[in-house]
């Protein structure tokens, strides 16, 4: 009797990705900025894939201007978030592992309307509000983090 239940083709793939938490000061209070994807359903931190002969900060600087049309500077590494997710295509399921490293970083210019195709919107949040507004909790925790270094840096003027 033919075995009904065929296997189908598992494969893992490891895929390191950088972005960044861009933060201004806009009337006193520190704002971070969210991209909006997935016709605006889904809230996060703009990042991205390690492209072939990047480092981590060069591939977060990149992202952070392709996904909100704006650049800035890399003040410090926040931390990383690790997560898994499957993708089949013919038949053929694929493991993710992805790490994303995530840099704080402070507004130097641009424009949110150079946006890339893939983001449907880039808004300023104040990080109180950004918690609430970002999706997952991973992200969540990075804008925790970058809250917590921006108020320590506030009380150390012109440390940023």
């Amino acid at each position: 009797m033919p075995d009904q239940h065929k296997e189908s083709k598992r494969e893992t793939v490891k895929q390191i990705s950088a972005g960044g938490v861009l933060f201004r000061e806009s009337g006193g209070r520190i704002e971070i900025a969210l991209i909006a994807t997935r016709g605006g359903i889904v809230w996060g931190l703009p990042k991205g894939l390690v492209e072939e002969g990047e480092n981590i900060a060069r591939t977060a600087h990149r992202e952070v201007e392709e996904e909100t049309g704006l650049t800035g500077n890399i003040i410090k590494k926040i931390d990383s978030i690790h997560y898994w997710y499957s993708r089949k295509e013919e038949g053929r399921v694929t493991h993710y592992f992805k790490i994303v490293y995530f840099f704080l970083m402070k507004l130097t210019g641009g424009d949110t309307a150079r946006h890339d195709h893939e983001v449907d919107e880039v808004r300023w949040f104040p990080i109180e509000e950004a918690l609430k507004k970002a999706t997952y909790p991973g992200e969540q925790n990075i804008i925790r983090k970058a809250g917590e270094l921006l108020r320590k840096q506030k009380e150390t003027p012109g440390s940023y």
